[in-house]
């Protein structure tokens, strides 16, 4: 059995809120990957970002994931761009239950449009931005076992259904 759940989906989506909530319920460790770097690294996403630049992120975020994903008994967050590289994907599913977020992309901007630290929203029109996302990454999202639309769910009912979900696959 697979002990640990993976919450995949574009950022805004209620991973991490979500997440945390989950993991309290289930008496599971919680950690986010960005979250991880930012400890790591001692920089905000959006400063590493700047710094260094997308494709260097990424290689933390893949050494992250591959760190984390080897613990038992926890809950992950990931970054919503964790998809782009399959060997993500591999790493989480070797003990991980993935499960993605979608969300309408006008809540997404709703929920981040406050939120300096997303680098990825912040050049150009973010709802636009929001679109080529969800475009680029939408087939890559498919590797979740299940998927949760968290546009107009209570945060509580989605950790519910997720406890389901995993108490079913048990």
């Amino acid at each position: 059995m697979k002990s640990n759940i993976v919450l995949i989906g574009i950022s805004g989506s209620g991973k991490t809120t979500i997440g945390k909530m989950l993991a309290e319920r289930l008496q599971m460790e919680f950690y986010d990957t960005d979250r991880e770097i930012e400890k790591l690294t001692g920089k905000m996403i959006s400063q590493y970002f700047a710094e260094y630049g997308e494709a260097r992120f990424r290689l933390e975020e893949t050494a992250m994931v591959k760190k984390l994903s080897q613990y038992d008994h926890c809950v992950i967050s990931t970054g919503g761009g964790v998809v782009l590289n399959r060997q993500n994907i591999d790493y989480l599913q070797e003990k991980g239950t993935l499960i993605c977020f979608s969300t309408r992309p006008e809540i997404i901007l709703e929920r981040i449009k406050a939120d300096i630290n997303r680098p990825l929203f912040h050049n150009g029109d973010p709802y636009q931005n929001i679109l080529r996302l969800l475009r680029e990454r939408k087939k890559l999202y498919q590797v979740a076992e299940l998927t949760i639309d968290t546009s107009d769910m209570d945060f509580p009912d989605v950790v519910s259904e997720i406890h389901e979900f995993v108490k079913h696959k048990e």
